[in-house]
């Protein structure tokens, strides 16, 4: 039991407690030991100097300072990932009973419905399952929202089925209407089946309208989206659009800002038929308006041509844009696949392999039959 101290040890502190608070007095031989030892961790004013080179020894033995704290560290960081995921997979793991139903849908405006469930303005979430369609009428908007990969906006008079809802893919069928999609998860992941052709997100922010004859429209403006159906691809990067037509898929896509001439004529090119008369004259105009630019449009004209027609594209892509290293005339003019790669990626639009991954893992194929909706006012 400690005894308490008397009147004359507070009027008379220990020589040692005087040391340690301003350095005077004498210290004990055990708190000089102390000092000894940790003398070379005293505090200094003096800034850091280092050498201007590290010694050789300090090369040599780098492994041997270094490996342990490494090692230790590594295993540290290991724990903490593990513990880490285990946590996020207790947190989100799927329920069997409940697959697909992650997607969670809100109103903007009105009431959407999800078959006869109305979601009323500013009323709890409601959930999107497998199977089940999103309907909006004339008054109404609505937000569908995944954490993991985005969100899509929903306009009024559209009508959305979700398909797909994976842990590495979504797909919906837009059969009808307007959504604004920006959607943050891996490229490849979300896709988007309309009447004409199939929507594949590269990483991106679009808009993509269906009309009730099945044509669609899709405008890119961040980043860049595949269109695609029985292999008639078209790329849209930001500040691109392009329009499909059911059984013939997507158009040739082209910037916003291309001439009025340029647009007209790409619009009139798609419609008519291939080496037809027709198709040569606005050929022409394409070609003659071109900018280096346009070069994303030449570049899909050169599988959409012909003979003559194709090697009067090449000319003037290959002037406008010269051909990088690897890539030959001849080879385009025969449409060699890795060449047409390797011009697609001098455009500076995106990586190709990033498509070409997607066709080869994913067996994309043409967008499913889909009937003409018929929009019925909700009750």
């Amino acid at each position: 039991m400690t005894t308490p101290p008397n009147d004359e040890q507070k009027k008379e502190p220990n020589a040692n407690d005087v040391y340690l608070w301003d350095a005077t007095g004498a210290p004990d031989a055990e708190v000089q030991r102390l000092e000894s030892l940790l003398a070379d961790f005293r505090y200094s004013d003096r800034s850091l100097i280092l050498p201007a080179e590290v010694p050789e020894v300090l090369h040599r033995s780098r492994g041997q300072l270094l490996g342990f704290p490494r090692v230790r560290l590594a295993a540290a960081a290991v724990v903490l990932l593990s513990l880490t995921f285990g946590a996020y997979f207790l947190l989100h793991r799927a329920d069997p009973e409940d697959a697909g139903s992650r997607w969670k849908v809100s109103s903007l405006e009105g009431a959407p419905h999800i078959g006869s469930q109305a979601i009323a303005a500013g009323s709890s979430t409601a959930r999107f399952r497998v199977g089940e369609t999103l309907v909006t009428d004339s008054a109404s908007r609505a937000s569908i929202s995944e954490f993991s990969f985005g969100e899509i906006r929903v306009d009024p008079d559209s009508r959305i089925r979700l398909v797909q809802s994976g842990p590495d893919r979504k797909r919906i069928q837009l059969e009808v209407g307007t959504i604004h999609a920006a959607i943050w998860a891996p490229p490849t992941q979300f896709i988007v089946d309309t009447p004409s052709a199939t929507a594949v997100d590269l990483g991106c922010r679009y808009t993509l309208q269906v009309a009730p004859d099945g044509s669609s429209t899709l405008r890119t403006t961040l980043g860049w989206v595949g269109f695609h159906l029985n292999g008639r691809d078209s790329f849209i990067p930001a500040g691109a659009m392009c329009s499909t037509r059911p059984e013939i898929g997507p158009g040739t896509p082209y910037f916003e800002d291309a001439s009025p001439s340029l647009k007209d004529a790409l619009i009139e090119f798609d419609r008519a038929l291939p080496s037809t008369d027709a198709a040569s004259r606005q050929l022409d105009i394409i070609l003659k308006e071109a900018r280096a630019r346009d070069g994303l449009t030449l570049w899909h004209l050169l599988s959409r041509t012909n003979g003559p027609e194709r090697a009067q594209v090449y000319a003037r892509f290959s002037a406008l844009v010269p051909p990088p290293a690897g890539v030959t005339r001849d080879g385009i003019l025969q449409l060699d696949p890795h060449m047409l790669d390797l011009y697609w990626n001098a455009l500076g639009l995106g990586d190709i392999s990033i498509w070409r991954f997607w066709e080869q893992n994913s067996n994309p194929h043409a967008a499913p039959t889909l009937q003409k909706p018929i929009l019925k006012k909700q009750m």
